[in-house]
C-alpha cells in the first residue's frame, strides 16, 4: 500500500447510541462472542449508528445474516424509538422469509429490549439474545459492520444535507457492500457470492447422493 500511494481510513470516535433500561428483564447472552453460523438464517446481529446532517442527527439500522455477512435488513430514520429497529426486522423478515429458527442478537438498547420488539421476534420465531452492559465486544460483529458503513460511506462523502441524501446513500452501499465489497473473513469475495456458493454446494450434494 506505502509504494502505490495507499492508505487506510481511519476510522473515528462516535457518539452513545445504546441507552440500556435497567428495569426491563434482557434475554441472556446465547451467542457469547461466537460470530460464526454453519448456514445462513441461523443467526442475525442487530445494530444502528448516528449521522450527523444539516438538520440534526439520523439514525441507521441493521441487520447482518452472520454466515456470509450479508446485511439483510436496514432503516434510516430522524428519531430512535422503537418503530425504527422494528422496521429493520420487519423487512429482513420479509426479505429472508426463514423456515428454520433463527438467533435475533443485539445490545441492551431499550429499543431492542422493548415489549414490542421481543413479542415481534417471538412471533416470527426468532430466539432473542443479548448482550451485556457497555461491552461493544458482545456485539462485535454489528460493531465492525458500522464502522464500516461510518469509514467507507459517512466519513468519506458528507457533509450530509438530510435524512434523505443518507438514506440514498444508505440504499447504494448496502447494494455495494452485499454484492461487491470483497470480505476477508469469508474468504476475500463479496456476501452475496459467499452465500451463492453455499447454495450450490447443498444442491451439488444433494444431486450426487441422489444419483449414488
Amino acid at each position: 500500500m506505502r509504494q502505490m500511494g495507499l492508505k487506510g481510513v481511519i476510522r473515528g470516535k462516535g457518539v452513545r447510541t445504546t441507552r440500556p433500561d435497567p428495569q426491563r428483564p434482557c434475554p441472556q447472552d446465547l451467542v457469547q462472542r461466537r460470530f460464526h453460523a454453519p448456514v445462513p438464517d441461523r443467526l442475525w446481529v442487530s445494530d444502528f449508528t448516528y449521522v450527523s446532517t444539516w438538520q440534526g442527527f439520523v439514525y441507521v439500522a441493521f441487520i447482518i445474516d452472520v454466515f456470509a455477512r450479508v446485511i439483510v435488513g436496514w432503516r434510516v430514520s430522524s428519531t430512535v424509538h422503537t418503530d425504527f429497529v422494528l422496521d429493520a426486522l420487519e423487512q429482513a423478515l420479509c426479505q429472508r422469509q426463514p423456515e428454520e429458527k433463527v438467533t435475533h442478537h443485539s445490545d441492551r438498547g431499550c429499543q431492542y429490549v422493548s415489549i414490542r420488539y421481543t413479542q415481534r421476534l417471538a412471533e416470527a420465531g426468532l430466539v432473542a439474545s443479548v448482550g451485556s452492559v457497555g461491552d461493544s465486544y458482545d456485539n462485535a460483529l454489528a460493531e465492525t459492520i458500522n464502522g464500516l458503513y461510518r469509514t467507507e460511506l459517512i466519513y468519506r462523502q458528507g457533509p450530509w444535507k438530510n435524512r434523505e441524501a443518507v438514506e440514498l446513500a444508505t440504499l447504494r452501499w448496502v447494494d455495494w457492500f452485499n454484492n461487491r465489497r470483497m470480505l476477508s473473513s469469508i474468504g476475500n469475495i463479496p456476501p452475496a457470492e459467499a452465500e451463492a456458493r453455499f447454495y450450490a454446494q447443498q444442491k451439488s450434494h444433494a444431486l450426487a447422493a441422489w444419483f449414488r
